[in-house]
């Protein structure tokens, strides 16, 4: 049997570029940094275009009712390389074979118009999957019913929220029965409950012998849902296998990682007007530490620099998963009712915790900084945690692995 999608020898160049004017004044010379964030020369009005590789050489093929997993970090090319399966930007070198309809799900309102209500973008966005009027009709209301927006669907969908939004084009790419569906990290937009129910959907459309690619930085997703996984790294195909095997290699390449110096990180996502460019464990007494113990007072201090002032209602949060993706613990000033004014081009945050509950282990500490609107930084993986051997109990026993991340202080008697 023919695969479902062919991909070979698969590249995408972009240029990068921009215009400097004559005798650049120094308000020029600053845009012209800001805009084009590579430092490019620029001299007498000409335009000296940088070559960037999203994707070299990438070559793999899917199968008919395979659930694969595209993983890699930030800047890998993974969501390159889905707008080219969906057709929304060309390859510039290399060809794909697609066999079937493909319903996409890759950034919050791509394909639908922004002024038709959500009632008239299901019939749009059926229409271009190559659907029938009476087959929209048939599943209309069980995907008005799963994108739970009954009374919105008639109101035009620029007023719909972020989490509106990717209901509903969630519900519409999985239930008019494309052959191949193809889900992006999107769906973090949802929250916790609305993104398990996607992942039973797209297990269900899987079972049904549709085709599945699905990027996401949540690696317990992926491992649950995927058969096969694809590991890219810099815009090549690093690994594919079997989704244990690939992310035991994924695994082990984070342990190896020598690049936590998060001023050079690119890797990162968000507006990039504030940036964590350094990631400090303290004591209780505030002091630098290169590991923490169990059961002490301890402080996270993230340093930031601006690239201006004036920024407001500013959430600080710091995520910390086990060796193997899964999150263990989440830090998060929104959930304290605590936000920041900027007014300093450098300064530091600094997160304390009264008593650090978690059992001997090497940790990774994700970051973000946002507003109220957008993510200014985000860096998965951004730093380790050791978190070292103590007597917590009092006692010298301490749970294993197997027995969970947490430590609790209790006591037991007998009544």
């Amino acid at each position: 049997m023919a695969p479902i999608i062919k991909v070979e020898k698969l590249s995408k160049r972009y240029q990068i570029g921009t215009r400097q004017p004559y005798g650049g004044s120094m308000r020029d010379t600053l845009g012209a940094l800001l805009r084009g964030p590579l430092g490019l020369s620029r001299r007498n009005g000409e335009i000296n275009h940088t070559e960037f590789w999203a994707l070299r050489d990438i070559n793999f093929s899917v199968n008919q009712g395979e659930v694969v997993g595209i993983i890699g970090r930030n800047g890998a090319g993974k969501s390159t390389l889905l707008k080219i399966l969906s057709r929304i930007t060309d390859p510039t070198e290399g060809r794909v074979e697609l066999h079937g309809r493909v319903g996409s799900l890759l950034e919050v309102g791509t394909g639908f118009h922004p002024e038709l209500s959500g009632r008239e973008n299901i019939f749009l966005n059926g229409s271009i999957l190559g659907m029938a009027r009476k087959e929209i009709e048939r599943d209309f209301d069980e995907i008005v019913a799963f994108a739970e927006i009954d009374r919105f669907i008639d109101t035009p969908v620029k007023h719909y929220s972020s989490g509106m939004y990717v209901r509903l084009a969630f519900a519409v790419a999985a239930h008019l029965e494309p052959e191949i569906l193809i889900v992006d990290e999107v769906l973090a937009v949802g929250d916790a409950q609305f993104q398990r129910k996607c992942l039973g959907k797209m297990g269900s459309v899987a079972k049904q012998g549709r085709t599945v690619l699905f990027v996401s930085h949540s690696l317990p997703a992926v491992r649950n849902l995927c058969e096969r996984t694809i590991l890219l790294d810099k815009g090549t195909l690093q690994a594919e296998g079997t989704t244990s095997e690939i992310l035991h290699q994924y695994f082990e390449e984070l342990e190896d990682r020598s690049d936590y110096d998060l001023k050079t990180r690119t890797d990162r996502s968000g507006t990039g007007e504030l940036k964590c460019v350094k990631i400090t464990c303290l004591d209780a007494a505030q002091n630098e530490v290169p590991f923490l113990c169990p059961g002490e007072n301890c402080y996270f201090q993230l340093d930031f620099e601006a690239e201006r002032t004036g920024l407001t209602n500013v959430k600080v949060g710091i995520g910390i998963d086990d060796n193997e993706s899964n999150r263990i613990l989440t830090l998060f000033s929104h959930f304290t009712g605590e936000s920041f004014a900027v007014n300093e081009t450098k300064g530091r945050f600094i997160c304390a915790i009264p008593n650090l509950d978690l059992r001997p282990d090497t940790y990774l500490v994700s970051i973000y900084l946002g507003d109220e609107f957008r993510a200014l930084d985000c860096v998965i993986n951004a730093a380790k945690l050791e978190v070292r051997d103590s007597n917590f109990f009092g006692t010298g026993q301490l749970p294993d692995k197997s027995q969970g991340p947490l430590l609790l202080k209790h006591s037991w008697r007998m009544a």
